[in-house]
């Protein structure tokens, strides 16, 4: 069978690192710098030879990166290859900055034609003011037609410096004067981590931290010390569900609002013991003492764990949630020629305890290919807390107090992935826009849900199939077994009426799930990011259970053993889970 460009890259770079172990085997004199300077030597002249020979033509980056990806990938997830043409949307996510008009875009294909919209301008933004909405379906940038451009392309033509000009042409679906053109100026526009907080259930200030940037610390500090004047609040929830992390700094200057300055928050160990690294609070705290509940779940990574586990471990906060996604590696940039960057995992963490809490160890496999675990429940070493309570390494953050996740429902599911909430938001909002009240008043009422329910086709909804498929492939099976008979098909065929969709039905049993979307669809429209989550907590499984702690007499501190004395240093045992 003819070999792709991709897998004869592939083959080439695992040929040149494959030669360091069979030279180490034939002559174990051999020097590391050697053995890599052999193999570089060995892909070299093969990609020459290849490039040479071979029957058709080669495009040389593309194999080159191919290779290159196909050997990081090899490593781990985190160490990656970043070209010249991605370092600025690198960048972006580190600083939370770059030069364009502010919004999100989300490319979709309806009725055959494939489009890119706007999914969400920031609050704002050059996009929000000028009066871009979601929902509009950009057709021209600076008088060039947009046709057949994917999303990349689009965002590559709005983003640039701040103050140069833009033209930017859409279409607006439920408006009469459907064609819409906006000239405005682009500006650096700065990603808000903290795109909300304020005072909920009667007592909890609430700071929901969306991602760790350069601006992350500062903007929770100051909304923590904002919150503090307000005499109403008496606890704190950090929010740092789907937080998927970013920089480390900022972690450890958000531990330091909670702690004391000067407090040990994690340490970095690399190859060897130049490498490692410790990490300690360097600003004076905004309050030390204020109860204090973090919320996670398993999209909470990185530094969100690094957050998270610091303060459980010094007995500051109580962890509310779901266990946490169990990455305990730390990555660097280094320059590479012609503007590239590579991302490389440097080394592993441990929180004060002295606890690691990587879940996946990508230096060992299992038969079948997959990544073995760091540990098992069963062999999870344990360590202690400043107060002596136990916590256990690998498999990310236990919470102190759980929240079962809730299943994603598969008609909520096919509602999300074919966008029915969200084009139904923008109808909604063209035509009710004026009535609808404030995040915090807001609710998708009967008239709300019901004017949904008809705005579906229901000849164009798609369900997954799963129960038809599954019932389809029981009938092969009893064919071919020799159990179909009249009486076996009879019984199939009940099944199969039984088991028949119902779209009006499965709506109104899904109800709560869907009109959790459509809220945050309508929101977002009118109120931005805040609006949404504003709107969301109101209803809040993990902000209930939070407010019951801090309400219950004692609980907060029976949960971090605030009555025990603080050991000088942190222990840490081998015992197993029994």
């Amino acid at each position: 069978m003819k070999k792709t460009l991709k897998y004869l890259a592939w083959a080439c770079i695992v040929a040149a690192l494959a030669v360091p172990t069979a030279l180490a085997d034939e002559d174990k004199a051999v020097n590391d710098d050697t053995a890599v300077a052999r193999s570089l030597d060995i892909f070299n002249t093969l990609y020459k030879e290849l490039n040479t020979f071979y029957v058709d033509t080669i495009d040389a980056q593309k194999s080159i990166e191919n290779a290159i990806n196909a050997m990081l990938d090899d490593i781990d997830p985190y160490t990656e290859y970043i070209p010249a043409k991605e370092t600025d949307e690198f960048m972006t996510l580190s600083t939370g900055e770059y030069g364009g008009i502010g919004s999100y875009l989300t490319e979709r294909t309806i009725d055959g034609k494939k489009g890119v919209y706007i999914s969400g301008p920031y609050e704002g933004s050059p996009a929000a003011r000028a009066g871009l909405r979601s929902g509009d379906r950009i057709i021209m940038i600076d008088g060039d037609s947009t046709a057949g451009w994917p999303s990349d392309q689009v965002s590559k033509r709005l983003k640039g410096q701040a103050n140069t000009h833009v033209t930017v042409t859409v279409v607006r679906p439920y408006d009469e004067d459907s064609i819409k053109t906006f000239s405005f100026n682009r500006e650096t526009i700065s990603v808000n981590p903290v795109p909300y907080y304020g005072v909920t259930r009667d007592n909890i200030g609430y700071i929901d931290l969306t991602t760790f940037n350069e601006k992350s610390a500062q903007q929770v500090r100051d909304a923590l010390i904002e919150l503090k004047k307000d005499p109403r609040v008496k606890n704190i929830v950090l929010d740092l569900r789907s937080n998927g992390g970013g920089i480390v700094e900022g972690a450890i200057q958000i531990v330091g609002c909670f702690v004391p300055k000067g407090t040990q928050v994690l340490q970095m160990r690399g190859r060897d013991k130049s490498s490692e690294r410790t990490y300690k609070t360097t600003v004076d705290p905004v309050d030390t003492d204020i109860p204090l509940a973090i919320l996670i779940d398993g999209g909470s990574a990185s530094a969100s764990e690094i957050t998270a586990g610091a303060l459980q471990d010094l007995d500051r906060a109580v962890i509310i949630g779901q266990r946490s996604f169990g990455k305990g590696l730390v990555q660097s940039t280094r320059s590479l020629p012609y503007d590239g960057m590579l991302k490389v995992t440097i080394a592993k963490y441990y929180i004060p305890s002295g606890r690691l809490i990587q879940e996946v160890d990508y230096g060992n496999r299992n038969a079948d290919g997959s990544y073995k675990k760091t540990t098992t429940d069963s062999t999870a070493r344990v360590f202690y807390t400043a107060r002596g309570r136990e916590v256990r390494e690998g498999g990310g953050i236990m919470p102190d107090l759980t929240v079962e996740a809730r299943e994603l429902k598969r008609i909520v599911y096919n509602i999300m992935r074919d966008r029915w909430d969200f084009d139904f938001a923008t109808k909604y909002v063209a035509e009710h826009g004026h009535e609808v009240p404030k995040p915090a008043d807001f609710q998708v009422t009967d008239s709300i849900f019901n004017e949904f329910k008809a705005f579906i086709n229901a000849d164009k909804f798609e369900y997954d199939k799963v129960c038809e498929q599954q019932l389809a492939t029981l009938r092969k099976t009893a064919t071919a077994e020799g159990y179909m008979n009249d009486s076996t098909s009879a019984v199939l065929d009940k099944l199969e009426q039984m088991l028949k969709h119902d779209l009006d039905h499965d709506l109104d049993l899904h109800r709560r799930d869907i009109a959790y979307l459509l809220g945050q669809e309508i929101m977002d429209r009118l109120y931005y990011q805040r609006g949404q989550v504003e709107h969301s907590i109101k209803d809040d499984e993990f902000l209930d259970k939070a407010k019951e702690m801090f309400d219950k007499p004692g609980e907060y501190a029976r949960l971090l053993n605030l009555k025990a004395k603080p050991a000088k240093k942190s222990k840490k045992s081998t015992k197993k889970k029994k």
